[in-house]
């Protein structure tokens, strides 16, 4: 007699990556918080088992969750480096956030993180801290081939703009709330930036 074998649902390859996509989605929708691991393993779907094979504690999965966030682009912080734009407009595209689907606004992912995990020593409050360090770098570089003088004073009146306009932009649910701190960064660029020939 012949058998059928059927693989069990989420079984198989995949499985970090998918644990990482139902963790992006819960941690958009309702915060990082409010959403526990067992939900992270019914949205993937994988066993408990599996989930922490991956990732031993909800830190973990935080902290890769934020490095895939960042290795994508997809953050308001990957703009800078996309070589397509010219380094003025990768700036204030920092004040553009983007509409979202059916989900709140969440403004910055980094941020949310931090809040959600006080410590500043813990992993996951580290890492945060970490790509705001580098937002302040990749704008200061940016505003120096432009002919800055004081580059890093002008990158953290830049970035202090564009994280403050993501954080009330989430607090108000208004995603084009940028617009107000896009108009104040492009009076510091005017100011700080030689005139143009």
């Amino acid at each position: 007699m012949d058998t059928v074998t059927t693989t069990p649902r989420g079984r198989g390859r995949g499985g970090r990556e998918r644990i990482l996509a139902a963790a992006a989605r819960l941690f958009a929708t309702q915060g990082i918080n409010a959403t526990g691991m067992e939900q992270v393993a019914e949205g993937a779907p994988v066993s408990k088992r599996t989930l922490y094979t991956h990732f031993r504690t909800k830190s973990d999965l935080v902290v890769a969750h934020l490095q895939d966030l960042a290795s994508s682009g997809a953050t308001l912080e990957g703009v800078l480096t996309r070589e397509d734009i010219p380094p003025r407009e990768r700036i204030l595209r920092l004040f553009d956030q983007p509409a979202p689907e059916q989900a709140p606004v969440r403004g910055c992912p980094f941020i949310d993180a931090a809040a959600e995990f006080p410590d500043p020593d813990s992993p996951v409050h580290s890492y945060a801290r970490e790509q705001k360090l580098r937002m302040v770098q990749l704008v200061a570089a940016l505003v120096t081939d432009m002919g800055c003088r004081q580059p890093v004073a002008l990158a953290e009146q830049l970035v202090t703009l564009a994280d403050g306009a993501a954080s009330r932009a989430m607090v108000l649910g208004d995603a084009d709330y940028g617009r107000h701190a896009r108009a104040a960064a492009e009076v510091l660029l005017k100011h700080a930036l030689p005139e143009p020939n």
